[in-house]
């Protein structure tokens, strides 16, 4: 992985298939650096769709890209629980100026009681029809699509509370020593 480092601000973009930018992030803060995962936390941080729409995130999100998995995790911490949006995409990179993915249009919405919806099925057999993914991408996203909801049905990392909890403390930790 790419040198990047801890208390750092980095941008995060979004692609899809054909190229095209999808969504931008315009700040995440850096609180761990995993052996295959960047821990980066989005908090009141703009985010611009590819539409040209923006909007602002409302609460802490603890976001995990990874560099070996064909998906990425962000974690919205609010006051009635932990949400997770589980985005199917490319594993991640760091290329110097961004975190980058491209989105294979497919998500998971858990709930705080880990009930869960998928969602955008339509949208991922029209894009893969549109951008012509290839068969051995779509065998990638569905085999990654089973291994979410198994990591989701069995709390595994980073379904866990306390995991995401330890992880907000240490991001308010972070912003404190940074205001210092």
């Amino acid at each position: 992985m790419s040198e990047i480092k801890v208390g750092e601000s980095v941008f995060i973009q979004s692609y899809k298939h054909d190229g095209s930018l999808h969504r931008t992030w315009s700040k995440g803060l850096v609180i761990d650096k995993l052996e295959h995962a960047w821990v980066v936390v989005t908090d009141h941080t703009w985010v611009v769709e590819s539409d040209g729409r923006r909007w602002l995130t409302k609460e802490p999100a603890i976001c995990f890209f990874y560099d070996n998995r064909w998906f990425n995790i962000i974690s919205m911490v609010r006051k009635n629980g932990i949400y997770y949006y589980c985005n199917l995409a490319s594993p991640s990179i760091y290329d110097g100026e961004a975190i980058k993915n491209i989105d294979y249009d497919l998500d998971i919405k858990v709930f705080p009681d880990y009930s869960f919806n998928i969602l955008d099925e339509n949208e991922y057999d029209e894009h893969a029809r549109k951008m012509n993914y290839p068969e051995d991408i779509k065998m990638i996203v569905e085999m990654e699509m089973r291994n979410l909801i198994r990591m989701i049905e069995q709390n595994e990392k980073p379904f866990n509370f306390d995991y995401i909890n330890d992880y907000l403390m240490r991001y308010f930790e972070i912003i404190s020593n940074k205001q210092v």
